[in-house]
C-alpha cells in the first residue's frame, strides 16, 4: 500500500464465512471437506489465510451444494474455470472445488477427511496428507513458492504420510525438489527411495 497503512486482516472474517458455509453444507447433507489455508489452520498451522475459504465437493454434488448455499443467502456464480464455483458473502470469497490440482474430488478423498473444530464449529477437514498432496500437485513453472509449503510441512510432518507423497510425486520435478529440500533440512527422511 502506498499510504503506509497495513492491509486489512481478514482472518476472523474468513473464519466466520467458513463456519457459515460448513453449517449450510452440513445441513444439506452433501459430503464436503474444508481445504486450503483454513484446513491447514484446523490442523494446527498458524493462520495465514490467503483471500478465501476453500471447500471440496464432488462434481456430482455441486448443484445441490450450490443450492444449499444460495438458499442460505450466499451469492454463488460459475467461474471461468470448470473445476470450481465461486461464492461471496460478508465481503469474503468462497471456492467450491471439484478438482484439486486437476484431480477430481472423489468419495475416497472426502472419506479420509477428519472432523475438526474450526473456530468452535466442527466440520470435515482434508487430511494433512491429502492437503499437502494437493499443494504439491499444484506446483508448476508458473507457481513454485515453497515459502508457503515449508512451514506447513514442518508443522504437520508427524501427521503426513511422506512415503505416499514421495511415491506419488517422485517423477514430478517440482514436488520432488520440494521433498528433496525437506530431506536436506531434516524435516523428513526419504531414505534411499526407489532407484
Amino acid at each position: 500500500m502506498t499510504d503506509g497503512s497495513l492491509p486489512e486482516d481478514h482472518t476472523q472474517a474468513i473464519l466466520e464465512v467458513t463456519k457459515r458455509v460448513a453449517a449450510l453444507l452440513k445441513q444439506s447433507g452433501q459430503p464436503f471437506a474444508l481445504a486450503g489455508s483454513v484446513a491447514a489452520f484446523a490442523h494446527g498451522v498458524p493462520a495465514r489465510f490467503q483471500h478465501d475459504t476453500d471447500f471440496c465437493v464432488r462434481r456430482e454434488d455441486a448443484d445441490a451444494a450450490i443450492k444449499a448455499l444460495e438458499d442460505g443467502g450466499i451469492e454463488m456464480r460459475r467461474a471461468a474455470e470448470d473445476w470450481l464455483v465461486k461464492g461471496r458473502t460478508g465481503g469474503e470469497e468462497i471456492d467450491l472445488i471439484f478438482e484439486l490440482a486437476r484431480r477430481p474430488v472423489d468419495t475416497e478423498l472426502l472419506e479420509r477427511a477428519s472432523v475438526k473444530s474450526v473456530d468452535s464449529v466442527w466440520m470435515p477437514v482434508l487430511s494433512p496428507t491429502d492437503l499437502m498432496d494437493s499443494l504439491l500437485a499444484a506446483l508448476s513453472e508458473h507457481y513454485c513458492d515453497f515459502g508457503d509449503l515449508l512451514p506447513m510441512a514442518r508443522m504437520l510432518r508427524e501427521q503426513i504420510d511422506w512415503g505416499r507423497l514421495d511415491r506419488v510425486h517422485r517423477d514430478a520435478p517440482l514436488p520432488d525438489a520440494f521433498l528433496h529440500l525437506l530431506d536436506r533440512l531434516n524435516v523428513i527422511d526419504r531414505g534411499k527411495g526407489p532407484s
